[in-house]
Formats: C-alpha cells, structure tokens, sequence
C-alpha cells in the first residue's frame, strides 16, 4: 500500500478518457479521494497530473499552469469535431501549399489571441457542457476567449501534415489552433495527434505508465 495523498503523473495512453485513469488508479492504490488536473481528449496522449487524497484541493492551481504539447496537423480535411475522430465537413485542395506559407500562417498565431472554445469542449453553458449539446447535434454560439501562445515550433512539414511544439496558456484548445491555422491557409484542417509534455511543472519524463502501473512490483513515489 502506498501513501495516498501526493501527486502522480500519468502517461495518458489512446483511447482512454482522463476520468478512465482517474478510476484506475482508484482501484489500483485503494484510494477514496482521486482526480486530475486537466482532462486530456481520448485520442490524446501524454502527461496526465493525478491528485491523490489532501493535493485534490491542488487541481485549479496546477489546472491553471501553462502546458506543452507536440502535436500533428493534418490539412485539406476540416472536421466537425476539428479533430480525427469527427467527420469530414470540407475537403479542399492543399497542393498550392509551401513551407514557407504554412510556417508564415503558423507566426500569425503567436503571442496572445482570441480563440473560440470548440463545441467539442467541457465549457458548461445553462448547467450543460458543450460536448453534450454536440452529440445532440447541436451549435451554440460561444465567445471568444484570449489564450496565449508562448512558444510554437514547427518540427516537421511533410505535407499535408505539419508536425509540430507549441507552449501555451490555461484554456488553448489544440484542435482549434489546427483548425484556424487551415482556415488561415485556405484548405482547412485537422488536429491528427496530441501528446502533452508537460502541465506546469510535471514533464512526461516523471511520468509512469498504465502497463508500469498494472505491475504489483512497480513502486510509486507520489510527489
């Protein structure tokens, strides 16, 4: 049995939700009181900060530190999700693309900017979260928030996909900078992977795995 109150930092893996580890580990280490400091998409993955016992109190104050990300932006297919896992809405032609158009779109979001939160999205409106009402099939107009990225990187361009680094603020929604980098280029696009690297002070070289986890002989120290 191990100490119950502290901090852990997961390596999210595919497919499974933030509320997915969040019971694991409930069920691994025996602990009442379990939750997280910033919900990752299933699709994504990465660092995933689990607050045990008396740091659950921690979550708005770690939730609220800048995150790093390194992500893949797949152009010429806008989705309804603005990710992979929707479906396709628009589909142009990105053959006119240059490296040096999409790195000059890509400059244009640097610095602090004005973002629409995505539908997809755990933004409550009127006791709902947007999520909710898009599986109901439904849109609502949402206001634009001012994020800020401090840092974004482009490490690889093999059209139509963009590899690439981005340092950001609280409430920056990845997908929808992939999204409004394809509108800005003209042919749309698609957030096509996500792995966070870091969440405040929490970098995934301090992470554990699921599999590592799973292990009875693994020793965790929480910190």
């Amino acid at each position: 049995m191990v100490n119950t109150d502290g901090v852990m930092i997961v390596d999210k893996p595919a497919g499974w939700t933030s509320h997915d580890v969040v019971n694991f580990i409930r069920k691994r280490f025996g602990a009442k009181k379990v939750g997280h400091a910033g919900t990752l998409d299933p699709l994504a993955t990465g660092v995933l900060v689990i607050l045990m016992g008396k740091a659950v109190k921690l979550s708005a104050e770690i939730s609220g530190q800048e995150k790093e990300y390194q992500a893949k932006l797949t152009l010429g297919k806008a989705t309804d999700t603005q990710d992979s896992s929707g479906k396709i809405i628009s589909e142009k032609q990105w053959d006119g693309l240059t490296a040096d158009s999409v790195r000059s779109a890509f400059a244009g979001f640097l610095g602090e900017i004005e973002q629409v939160p995505p539908m997809v999205s755990a933004i409550q409106l009127n006791g709902k979260r947007l999520y909710e009402l898009a599986r109901q099939g439904k849109e609502v107009e949402r206001k634009p928030r001012k994020i800020e990225i401090k840092k974004i990187d482009i490490m690889d361009i093999s059209l139509p996909n963009v590899s690439f680094s981005v340092t950001c603020s609280k409430g920056t929604y990845i997908r929808t900078l992939c999204h409004d980098i394809g509108e800005v280029l003209g042919c749309g696009g698609h957030l096509s992977g996500l792995r966070r690297t870091r969440s405040g002070n929490f970098s995934i070289d301090a992470a554990v795995t699921i599999e590592q986890l799973r292990d009875k002989q693994c020793v965790v120290s929480l910190q």
